[in-house]
């Protein structure tokens, strides 16, 4: 598809959840590999890019099921952006609870981590993977 044609209002949406556990105060990161889209991301949040059919809470769900092993509830939209190199994009992060289950690697990721929301920073590899009004919102996690 040719972007350049549009002038506004076309995206490629992804949904990406923010899993908190309130028990231990920690949100869920995994390390991605062998992305084509964003080669130099390494940590993200477990997500993805729904097709038109899909509900978004939904497929977000099924998506953290898939990439993490753990069972979510989708809560609200904590934050939406875009990139500045792939201006495209729009990347949509919801706030998501903890249910149940083990944290193990699935789909797409190498590795995933339980980590502090205020520690989070160490792990994403460009400024632009995550967004300072992010990291902000995380940090009220704590």
């Amino acid at each position: 598809m040719d972007w350049q044609q549009f002038d506004r209002g076309v995206f490629l949406v992804n949904v990406l959840g923010v899993v908190y556990n309130s028990q231990t105060r920690e949100i869920i990161i995994g390390r991605r590999e062998n992305d084509p889209f964003l080669q130099q991301l390494s940590w993200s949040f477990p997500g993805g890019r729904p097709d038109y059919h899909d509900e978004l809470e939904e497929y977000l769900k099924q998506q953290v099921q898939i990439k993490t092993n753990l069972d979510i509830e989708v809560n609200k939209v904590l934050f939406a952006k875009t990139y500045p190199e792939k201006r495209e994009f729009l990347s949509i992060y919801y706030l998501c609870s903890y249910i149940q289950g083990e944290a193990i690697a699935g789909e797409k990721f190498g590795e995933v981590k339980w980590v502090k929301p205020s520690s989070v920073q160490n792990y994403f590899s460009t400024s632009t993977s995550l967004h300072p009004k992010l990291l902000e919102i995380l940090k009220k996690l704590d």
